[in-house]
């Protein structure tokens, strides 16, 4: 089947190199002209596992190209993807959809036979009728359906849940539109693929509530994990407890300093804004970002506490600058926010990330940027662990003792064990549990 797939980001690109290797004929097109001769040239603008094989493979084989010609790769398509960005709007946080009616109004033009329009991006409600509007108000004579079919991929993980997802939602209102779908997604499985369809609109917003609910749950249990830490609980062993409940599930109960990234806080935002207009108030949203949103902060005041109650001349040593591993990803990073209020407070910061250096240049200042874990550790006052990365779960502990002017260590994901940094006469202040110390410190908790 042929597929044009219009944007060529993080969702576009993953999802057409998978299509392609599903056996589809896939044209990507982005109106960004020098990333288009990148990708023919095999250079991949996004840092996901197995991505540039993936694209190196199935352009070699012919099924994938990449064009800036929109108009070309629409015409003979059965199925046409809008994966444009839809950003949080500036001063409102709706999300800006100019990106989606300037797609939907070329995909009008160039349109020919049927074809199935399908939204990917993600969308709020009501955003599968205003494509289609714009498409009839341009092109009264076409044949087509407009579906929705929103992206459920992990940044680090993209190719593994869109080969192997939990599920693959469709809203259309024809059977027309749905036999296209189901074909092109027949290959996920010999017998059923797991597609679920729905109309138009429960798709939309199945997208947001899902991760309005994974935002919820990493919130719940950061909550917990400032109650653990002044009631003397721990919260890996809370969540353990909780997690092991069929009906809450371990996944997104790992406390740490709080959700970022591409997703959870645009679409939260755009969620509660889509809410009011439509005159409902989602109160538990609401305060799950006004929650998170307290939390980087939070976590800066923690390493002020585990340096004496201030970092004014001091350096801080900071491992993992992305959102997540995996990724270079840095939008809405927890570690943005705990760099401003660690400046601000005075400290100079020495920073590493496995793959997110030259993302973070972007958006940080005043940063020196380390060749590894141990170089950043040179002379420093406090090393903090901020993402999760492989690189950083196993350190040479006496090794990074050395190089360190004081050893604390404030552990904002729980990599360590408490008694593996207490037996090589480190401070561990961690998330959600009493923190480990050479000595008592002076007030209250972290």
């Amino acid at each position: 089947m042929r597929v044009a797939m219009i944007g060529s980001g993080y969702v576009g690109l993953v999802s057409g190199a998978c299509f392609a290797d599903f056996g589809h004929d896939v044209v990507c097109v982005d109106v960004n002209a020098q990333r288009i001769e990148e990708l023919k040239r095999g250079q991949i603008p996004i840092y996901e596992p197995g991505l540039d094989r993936l694209v190196a493979d199935n352009a070699a084989a012919g099924r994938l190209s990449f064009t800036t010609d929109l108009a070309a790769a629409v015409r003979g398509a059965a199925a046409v993807f809008i994966a444009v960005g839809t950003p949080s709007r500036r001063g409102d946080g709706h999300a800006d959809l100019s990106y989606v009616s300037a797609a939907a109004r070329e995909i009008a033009q160039a349109l020919g036979g049927y074809t199935v329009v399908v939204t990917k991006s993600t969308v709020p409600v009501g955003t599968g009728d205003m494509v289609e509007q714009i498409i009839r108000e341009t092109r009264p004579d076409a044949e087509f359906s407009v579906v929705s079919n929103p992206e459920f991929l992990r940044e680090g993980a993209a190719i593994e849940d869109f080969k192997r997802p939990d599920r693959v939602v469709v809203g259309a209102d024809d059977d027309r539109a749905k036999a296209v779908m189901g074909e092109l997604y027949r290959p996920l499985s010999l017998n059923a693929a797991p597609v679920l369809y729905t109309d138009r609109r429960t798709a939309e917003l199945t997208k947001y509530a899902a991760n309005a609910f994974l935002a919820t749950k990493i919130t719940f249990i950061n909550e917990m994990a400032d109650l653990c830490e002044q009631v003397g609980a721990d919260v890996q062993l809370v969540a353990r407890g909780i997690g092991m409940d069929k009906r809450i599930g371990a996944k997104f109960l790992n406390a740490g300093p709080g959700y970022g990234g591409s997703c959870f806080p645009k679409d939260t935002l755009a969620l509660i804004r889509s809410a009011q207009d439509h005159g409902v108030s989602l109160r538990v949203v609401e305060s799950v970002v006004a929650v998170n949103d307290a939390r980087k902060t939070a976590m800066a005041r923690k390493v002020v506490k585990a340096c004496g109650g201030s970092v004014k001349g001091k350096t801080i040593a900071l491992l993992g600058l992305t959102f997540k591993p995996n990724t270079d990803d840095m939008r809405d990073a927890p570690s943005i926010a705990i760099i401003d209020a660690l400046q601000r407070a005075g400290a100079t910061i020495v920073a590493h990330d496995p793959v997110g250096m030259e993302q973070a240049k972007a958006v940080l200042t005043g940063v020196t940027y380390a060749t590894d874990a141990y170089d950043a550790a040179v002379g420093a006052d406090a090393l903090v662990l901020v993402t999760e990365w492989d690189a950083y779960r196993a350190l040479d502990l006496p090794r990074l003792k050395q190089r360190m002017a004081a050893p604390v260590v404030v552990d904002l994901r729980n990599i360590y064990r408490t008694e593996e940094l207490a037996r090589h006469g480190f401070d561990h202040i961690r998330v959600g549990a009493k923190p480990r110390l050479r000595k008592a410190p002076e007030g209250g908790s972290y």
